[in-house]
């Protein structure tokens, strides 16, 4: 199931997405919840199929998508996860706190939940005071039940479902504050969405591939096969020392192919689009203002 946020008639509601409609499952159950996190945490298989037959459908078109969660705690982000990005962004000069090239260890960082925007919203350059602001698609893994201690083995069983994040990024407030967060977080720098595709219908994301445009032309284009570190080993590392929960979110690393690869740097400039796409689960476009 491709799941969404949307809001309609000043309501917001959770849905099923299925092609150019959207299924109104609090329509189809009154009583299931309408915030993300307390669905996934309360979830049941049998009464969300039940409210996806039951519930009001609406053309795609007169509803608006929002983020898929309402996210309460930091995104957990992580960085130089390709080996071809790692060296442009090692190349860049961008990146004041390398001490290797490919890391031994994931690169983590968070990106503040006020950076969060949906599908259609645009990214403000106004909240890059350094004019440097660049995109990076990323697939994120969506977690569905408390991990804490978990195997790599045992990862999988932990995760709900997948989304797109477009990891935008200040590259001079990167590289000058040296620690990632402040570079990370303005605010709109984080598009989520369209959907969460839940994983018993997209069972081996690591056979799904992840394209970037910019204005139409194609940026990026990687397997998510090609992870230095896939998303076992990331829940495993990050549950050894920390409790992930229902609803938290990891962007698990970009592509070759960013702005700041480009010599001279290309950055996003008010009138542009961009689009994320991930095999099976959909492609999430914003504007650029």
């Amino acid at each position: 199931m491709r799941l969404v946020r949307f809001e309609r008639q000043g309501q917001t509601r959770i849905g099923a997405l299925e092609g150019d409609q959207v299924v109104d499952l609090n329509d189809g159950d009154p009583d299931l919840p309408t915030d993300m996190v307390d669905l996934i945490s309360k979830w049941s298989d049998d009464a969300v199929a039940a409210a996806s037959e039951r519930g009001a459908r609406h053309a795609l078109r007169d509803v608006r998508l929002l983020a898929p969660i309402e996210v309460r705690k930091n995104i957990i982000a992580v960085g130089k996860n390709y080996r071809d990005h790692a060296a442009e962004f090692s190349k860049s000069g961008f990146d004041a706190s390398e001490k290797q090239l490919i890391p031994d260890d994931p690169v983590v960082f968070t990106k503040a939940p006020t950076s969060v925007i949906g599908p259609g919203d645009a990214i403000v350059l106004a909240n890059d005071p350094t004019g440097t602001t660049d995109y990076e698609g990323e697939m994120g893994v969506v977690i569905g039940k408390i991990a804490k201690n978990v195997s790599k083995e045992d990862a999988l069983d932990y995760v709900f479902g997948w989304t797109i994040v477009n990891d935008v990024t200040a590259r001079d407030l990167q590289k000058r504050h040296v620690q990632w967060f402040i570079g990370k977080s303005p605010d709109t720098f984080c598009p989520m969405g369209p959907a969460i595709t839940t994983r018993d219908e997209l069972p081996d994301i690591r056979e799904s591939w992840m394209t970037t445009t910019v204005n139409g032309e194609q940026r990026q284009h990687a397997p998510i096969s090609a992870l230095i570190f896939d998303t076992e080993t990331l829940i495993a590392t990050l549950s050894e020392v920390m409790t992930l929960e229902p609803g938290d979110v990891i962007a698990t690393g970009t592509g070759l192919g960013v702005g700041i690869g480009f010599e001279p740097p290309v950055y996003l400039e008010s009138g542009d689009v961009v689009e994320v796409s991930i095999d099976g689960i959909g492609t999430l476009s914003n504007p650029v203002k």
